[in-house]
């Protein structure tokens, strides 16, 4: 009964019973295989016998290393395989034997199960390290990185030529990974804002875009330097470090800055409602291949598109003082279609018999605005700029009859204008 377990075991004793050469282990990376009772018996334990068997699972791969003088040489058995061993399903071991054993004469290996199905995670920590803006680059903000990194093995061949087998230790081996991951990484991270022009504030918003960009340029340095794939970069938090004072500085900053650009748009849109304005005052006709148009009609068109080329023009100085390309282009293209459509119409034009203009209803006011004077306005105009923000109680309005300026919030005129304006909606309620 003993001779019979040590053979369905694959346990083998002195003068040789036949091994069972397979890997059991639940969780592994690289695994040496010895046979039971030969720890610490290193000839013993890597003298193998042809006819044993080699059971290898999908997913694994079995690596025989045979020492040579001149250095070693391996046979690579990919899973699934059911086998037994023979020379002539082992190539290398084919040529280093020849005819020198026969039957069931043993030969030295070390046999090694690699684990090329699973999938290895570490997680990694980037310590405090300063993150500047392209914007302001004396501002400095402290900030950590923290995520996780997956990898496995695809090239079995070159993690055999990079990493030794012999004592193979898969902490030390994820250590080693973590170690060049955070280094490599930290410089990809402190260099994005300046290569992308990104806002160190908004930088928490692009955690999908750096985990693509952190494993583009990773993978390469990971498979050169320790033969495994990188498969994917998971980025859980970029911490600024929001109680330093560069910090409070750029987000005081960027604040003043879009209050700004809001204030800019909404003088812009008190230009439009002027130059509207003007255009609707308009009530004479123009006689067009014997068709008669109101003249506000044609203007329209030509004084909407001019606006629009002016608007898009200051627009494109609304950031820190230079020039957008996009808005001046913009600009070009709007004043090209602008000289195409007034130069069809009015190439065809006939006579223009004069008609006067109707009376305006009510008294026109006049806007000051940052010192240039806009208008005319009639009240019910100006009711409609207040409803929606465009007008507010800061300007200064005048008409005939007024001695001076006054400022809009203390016009009598404006006063029930204002009335109807809704107060600002409540603030959300505090978590």
């Amino acid at each position: 009964m003993s001779l019979f377990n040590d053979l369905l075991f694959g346990q083998k004793r002195e003068g040789g019973w036949l091994d069972v050469i397979r890997c059991d282990e639940p969780d592994y990376l690289v695994w040496k295989w010895r046979p039971a009772g030969t720890e610490g018996a290193t000839h013993k334990e890597n003298a193998l016998r042809f006819g044993s068997s080699l059971r290898v699972k999908d997913g694994e791969l079995a690596v025989f290393v045979y020492p040579q003088n001149d250095g070693t040489q391996q046979d690579y058995i990919l899973g699934p395989q059911d086998r037994m061993i023979r020379t002539l399903n082992l190539p290398v071991l084919s040529e280093l034997l020849g005819g020198a054993y026969g039957g069931d004469s043993p030969f030295q290996a070390e046999v090694y199960f690699i684990n090329l199905a699973g999938n290895n995670q570490l997680r990694f920590g980037i310590p405090e390290f300063d993150l500047f803006d392209p914007r302001f680059p004396d501002l400095g903000v402290p900030c950590t990185v923290r995520g996780s990194l997956t990898f496995n093995l695809t090239n079995y061949q070159q993690f055999i030529k990079l990493n030794r087998l012999v004592n193979f230790s898969l902490e030390d081996f994820n250590e080693q990974i973590r170690s060049a991951f955070t280094r490599k990484a930290k410089s990809v991270v402190a260099n994005v804002p300046i290569e992308q022009g990104l806002p160190v504030l908004q930088i928490e918003r692009k955690l999908d875009e750096l985990c693509a960009l952190l494993q583009e340029r990773l993978r390469p340095v990971l498979e050169d330097d320790f033969g495994v794939n990188l498969k994917r970069v998971d980025i859980g938090a970029i911490e600024l470090d929001k109680a330093h004072p560069h910090y409070q500085q750029l987000k005081l900053t960027t604040a003043d800055q879009q209050t700004k650009l809001a204030q800019a748009q909404t003088d812009i849109g008190i230009v439009n409602l002027a130059e509207n304005a003007r255009i609707q005052r308009k009530d004479t006709e123009l006689q067009v291949e014997g068709r008669n148009f109101p003249v506000h009609q044609l203007d329209l068109q030509a004084s909407v598109l001019h606006a629009a080329a002016d608007n898009l023009g200051q627009m494109s100085q609304l950031g820190d003082g230079g020039y957008s390309a996009a808005g001046l282009m913009t600009g070009v293209a709007v004043g090209g279609l602008v000289g195409q459509q007034m130069g069809g119409m009015f190439g065809s034009l006939g006579r223009i018999p004069a008609m006067p203009p109707p009376p305006p209803a009510g008294p026109l006011y006049h806007l000051a605005l940052r010192g240039q004077t806009l208008g005319t306005f009639t009240l019910e105009q100006l009711r409609q700029m207040a409803l929606n923000g465009t007008l507010t109680t800061n300007h200064h309005v005048w008409r005939e009859g007024f001695a001076a300026w006054e400022l809009a919030g203390q016009s009598a005129d404006l006063v029930p204008v204002f009335a109807e304006v809704p107060p600002p909606p409540p603030a959300p309620p505090q978590p």
